[in-house]
């Protein structure tokens, strides 16, 4: 159950216990989510955070900053209610989720901070305006599945300055699915398309047929381990899992591009004011009150305007311009993938229980209809899009460790005696689940006379990716990728030498490797010479994602 909660009101609860618990924030790329959960109650509460939230627990993810180190800035519906999310100013920044940890954003107006610059003052300012009698135990926070380690890692460093005694992590996917509310033991597919990235996910919910329910995953950061925890660790599995940096702005572009033969305007010319009126187009172009056939129109106006314009489109256009962009050709990729490693680890699409939708693209007729034919007859669930992953994401709590999956894998270089040359040998694959449950073994010869040591060289494998998205000229594009399953790129500074005493002789079995994945995702490498039999010492080999 889900309560609205406002600063102003002093947070008058039963109990002053009542105040202690966990914080979740699930940032978005248009809407970043604030609730917070009671460690004594159920129910979870929508934050209505002075002067910034559009409604109870919805901030709008904008930014104005007129510094880029720690000047005044504006937010979320500060920005709104000044008119300012008109401007194309480079004081501006919305859109930035998607560009963090990634390649440096296409633009043409440089901006006062980074996208990573961005998303910390953003998180920096609702945790300021935090009501004071809350006590935050532990923060929860989301992250999707596509920008890897990177966003992780900037995410963590962004909630520093937040001094809370516990950060935890989870897939917005996964969230999503608990978020859901169906039964311990339900397998379902995930759909989340937000403002920047379209994100699959199939997951089994553990427990059912007379076994415990899952409390959650939680992702463990500050040095704190689960795996010594006295309660019994059960766990929710990631089953198959695909994302893309596509989402509802792009939507927005497209909707732009079609409706102004004469091309889109550069950033300064009105652009962000054409691109909000296209999403409000777009959002009523999804309302299911509005005939279909009926034609709609939104007047776009803003200071960098010359003539106020209007934009014009009806839902089947709308309809064969999500297919001509290629928008169904990326959910059929994304879709095969993630279908093909759930069947991988056990789990057929018959046996689906539901297909859970998510995000702002959840109010697109297009999206559910096209899942709906793809997957029937599993039934199409659409939870309150806003609150969903951060409902789910509250409901993780420590003692559940949950596997995740590799999307990329990794690789050994090994030497082939019989054709006298190296190759690639997989230790872990794209779509196998993390932390591994058992160590992989690996016996290493020596190949020369008097060998002094064993190099360890590894690769990683980049993994099937059907489409991916390109900007061109100012436009987001579906392409289709070449790149195959196996190829494998040799990763910097991650070769070893493993000594030898006594040297080994060609052919001779020297040592045994044991390599396993914690719940960091690192790769850990143990083993002993058979020779001797004497320990490696074991050490970590960067992290696998």
């Amino acid at each position: 159950m889900v309560q609205p909660l406002a600063a102003e009101q002093n947070l008058h609860l039963s109990d002053a216990s009542d105040n202690v618990g966990t914080l979740a924030i699930d940032l978005g790329s248009t809407t970043t989510v604030v609730a917070f959960q009671s460690a004594q109650r159920a129910e979870v509460n929508l934050l209505d955070l002075r002067s910034i939230t559009r409604e109870t627990g919805a901030v709008p993810s904008l930014i104005w900053a007129e510094d880029a180190e720690s000047g005044p800035v504006l937010v979320g519906h500060e920005v709104l209610e000044n008119g300012l999310h008109e401007r194309d100013a480079p004081q501006l920044h919305r859109d930035f989720k998607r560009w963090i940890g990634l390649a440096p954003e296409p633009q043409t107006v440089e901006r006062r901070l980074s996208p990573e610059q961005a998303g910390a003052r953003l998180l920096t300012e609702i945790w300021r305006r935090m009501p004071p009698e809350l006590s935050i135990e532990r923060l929860v926070l989301t992250a999707p599945v596509d920008q890897g380690s990177n966003y992780r890692d900037w995410l963590l460093k962004a909630c520093e300055p937040m001094q809370v005694g516990e950060i935890a992590l989870v897939d917005e996917p996964t969230a999503a699915a608990l978020g859901a509310g169906l039964e311990a033991g339900s397998r379902l597919l995930v759909v989340d398309l937000g403002g920047g990235t379209l994100d699959l996910s199939l997951v089994a919910l553990e427990g059912g047929e007379g076994r415990a329910a899952p409390v959650a995953q939680l992702l463990r950061f500050r040095g704190q381990d689960l795996t010594n925890s006295r309660q019994a660790l059960r766990q929710a599995k990631v089953l198959g899992k695909a994302g893309i940096s596509l989402g509802g702005r792009d939507l927005d572009r497209w909707i732009l591009d079609e409706l102004r033969p004469d091309g889109l305007p550069e950033e300064g010319e009105g652009l962000m004011a054409l691109l909000n009126a296209a999403e409000r187009l777009k959002c009523r172009l999804s309302d299911p009150n509005i005939p279909n056939r009926e034609s709609l129109s939104e007047a776009a106006n803003g200071p960098e305007l010359e003539t106020p314009s209007n934009l014009t489109m009806d839902r089947q256009q709308f309809t064969r311009l999500l297919q001509e962009r290629g928008l169904f050709d990326a959910l059929e990729g994304l879709l095969s993938k993630t279908l093909r490693d759930a069947e991988l680890n056990g789990c057929p699409a018959e046996d689906l229980d539901a297909v859970v939708v998510v995000g702002g693209g959840a109010h697109l007729p297009q999206l559910r209809d096209w899942l709906t034919e793809k997957l029937a007859p599993t039934p199409l669930l659409t939870p309150p899009p806003m609150e969903a992953v951060a409902c789910g994401a509250l409901s993780l709590t420590p003692g559940v460790r949950m596997q995740d999956l590799l999307q990329r894998g990794i690789s050994l270089r090994c030497w082939n005696r019989r054709s006298n040359s190296h190759h690639w040998h997989p230790l872990f694959l794209p779509g196998q689940p993390w932390p591994s449950s058992k160590p992989l073994e690996l016996i290493l010869s020596a190949s020369g006379p008097d060998q002094q040591s064993l190099e360890l060289v590894l690769g990683e494998s980049r993994g099937e990716t059907r489409h991916e998205v390109v900007m061109i000229n100012g436009l987001p594009r579906v392409v289709e990728k070449n790149d195959g399953w196996d190829d494998v790129t040799r990763r910097p500074d991650t070769a070893c030498e493993l000594p030898l005493d006594p040297p080994g002789q060609p052919g001779e079995d020297c040592l045994k490797l044991r390599f396993h994945l914690n719940d960091q995702a690192e790769l850990i490498l143990e083993g002993e010479d058979l020779r001797t039999g004497e320990s490696l010492e074991s050490r970590p080999l960067g992290t696998v994602r």
